[in-house]
């Protein structure tokens, strides 16, 4: 039999299927782009990034559209509406007829606030600020070894090192002796892949949670929202809330050199129910327990004369809460506006409302430290206050150690503490808690404490950013490309 000749056989690759290939890549592309498109205009507001995602899909084939269903689609939102849904079982707050004394302009920030919160401004409040873990933990400590009915307790971070086991040996003690404990963990925080710490409770009987854990790649959530907020609740009745996380660094003696500086606050009176509230919503979402139970709601007392209300902020339906009171308390300024924050990334609206209140002759003074814990936040947060130049701020840098410390107060009357940093993902990705206090009592001592920092801190020349080496500055402007992510 002779062979076959070559020119007859089968042809399976080249000039078929080639086109065959194109033809499908090419038919994806337009899909994919076209998919985009349809979406970004029916729901992308800020034209420029429509514009660029639009740019994106249509001039980088298939690779812009696939970034786009990555990072442009707001899933925040649409999971937002299921996560309201599940947490709207619980809810109780307490409020007050009375209003507190306060000038006329801080008393229209008070009724701003509550149609932006839907939450009560609550009286009889006392809080106590505590600055460094060597003054925080002990008594958070105490306060969990003194618990007699119920625990619950949500950080950020909490680490797996002297600090941390102190807490999960309090946390498994407490459980052994009846107590209700419930520990909400965020899973980027504590270590995705190893969670020691997790596991250790969990061992000791304790019930914690991951927020947001899955093991599903495409869900995986290690940029968008994560559970930033710091909380324990004791018997329902003390709280302690701030921007300070569970870890050996934060406390002095052990690292005396190396630290982080962050303040935290002992809270007592009705308030205390809404920082449980923010609790009890999360642990709803996470877990679909409901905590109901009487012991976990206890009747409260005044137990001092500060007015306070919980800020519950979040990418679901609290998103943009927290940027509206911060824009009007700026607004209502008039005299003194002072903002200390470990970084500060404010978006146009509120470098507006910043520049707005320098024009009216408000005094504005920024607080940030002189190098971060991140070097990419460093860049980012130096490139963006090129555009500070011709802003009426004065913005100080404070030297090491590193300071966490997150605190706003206006004219000496309002005051803003909690978990919030002044960056987008504060702002739009991360759940927040922070307590809204009318009080000037309380407000005098956070300024003098801002003032402290103030003294030992040098004052930034912003439009010397704009001197620096080029090469400088370009690498600062690539890394603020990545503002709605930091």
């Amino acid at each position: 039999m002779s062979p076959t000749p070559v020119s007859s056989l089968p042809i399976l690759s080249g000039p078929v299927s080639s086109p065959a290939w194109a033809i499908l890549v090419t038919l994806l592309y337009i899909v994919l782009a076209a998919s985009v498109t349809v979406d970004v205009l029916l729901k992308k507001s800020d034209v420029r990034g429509a514009l660029g995602w639009i740019g994106a899909a249509w001039f980088s084939p298939i690779l812009g559209g696939l970034l786009y269903y990555m990072f442009g689609i707001n899933l925040v939102t649409r999971r937002a509406l299921k996560m309201g849904r599940k947490r709207a079982r619980t809810g109780r707050s307490s409020g007050h007829d009375q209003p507190p004394d306060a000038p006329d302009h801080i008393r229209n920030l008070l009724e701003v606030s509550e149609r932006v919160t839907t939450c009560s401004l609550t009286a009889g409040n006392a809080l106590t600020m505590l600055e460094g873990g060597d003054a925080v933990y002990p008594q958070m400590l105490a306060a969990i070894a003194a618990a007699e009915k119920s625990i619950v307790m949500a950080s950020y971070v909490f680490r797996n090192d002297k600090a941390g086991n102190q807490f999960a040996d309090a946390l498994i003690a407490a459980k052994a002796r009846g107590v209700a404990v419930r520990v909400l963990l965020d899973s980027v925080g504590i270590g995705y892949f190893r969670p020691i710490i997790y596991h250790r409770m969990q061992r000791g009987g304790v019930f914690a949670a991951r927020f947001l854990h899955t093991w599903l790649p495409w869900r995986m959530p290690f940029l968008n929202m994560r559970n930033h907020r710091k909380i324990l609740v004791v018997d329902g009745r003390l709280a302690f809330t701030g921007g300070m996380n569970v870890g050996a660094e934060n406390s002095k003696s052990p690292h005396p050199k190396d630290y982080i500086l962050d303040i935290h606050f002992r809270v007592e009176g009705p308030v205390v129910r809404q920082v449980m509230d923010a609790f009890a919503r999360d642990w709803s979402f996470t877990t679909e327990e409901v905590l109901d139970e009487d012991f976990w709601w206890p009747k409260l007392k005044e137990a001092g004369d500060i007015y306070a209300r919980g800020v519950s902020s979040g990418p679901d339906a609290d998103i943009y809460k927290l940027e509206m009171i911060l824009g009007a308390a700026l607004n209502a300024a008039k005299k003194h506006i002072r903002i200390l924050t470990p970084y500060f990334l404010p978006d146009a609206r509120l470098q507006f409302a910043i520049a707005l209140a320098g024009l009216r002759g408000v005094r504005v003074d920024i607080v940030i430290p002189e190098r971060c814990n991140y070097l990419v936040m460093d860049w980012a947060m130096r490139a963006h206050l090129r555009f500070f130049s011709h802003i009426a701020a004065n913005i100080y840098t404070t030297p090491q150690p590193f300071d966490h410390s997150k605190l706003c107060t206006v004219d000496g009357s309002w005051s803003l503490i909690g978990s919030s940093n002044w960056d987008a993902r504060s702002f739009r990705l991360n759940f927040e808690f922070d307590l809204e206090c009318y009080d000037p009592v309380l407000t005098k001592k956070l300024e003098g404490m801002i003032d402290d920092r103030i003294g030992r801190a040098k004052r930034l020349d912003v439009k010397a950013l704009t001197k620096r080496p080029i090469p400088v500055r370009l690498r600062d402007a690539a890394a603020r490309l990545m503002m709605p992510y930091l």
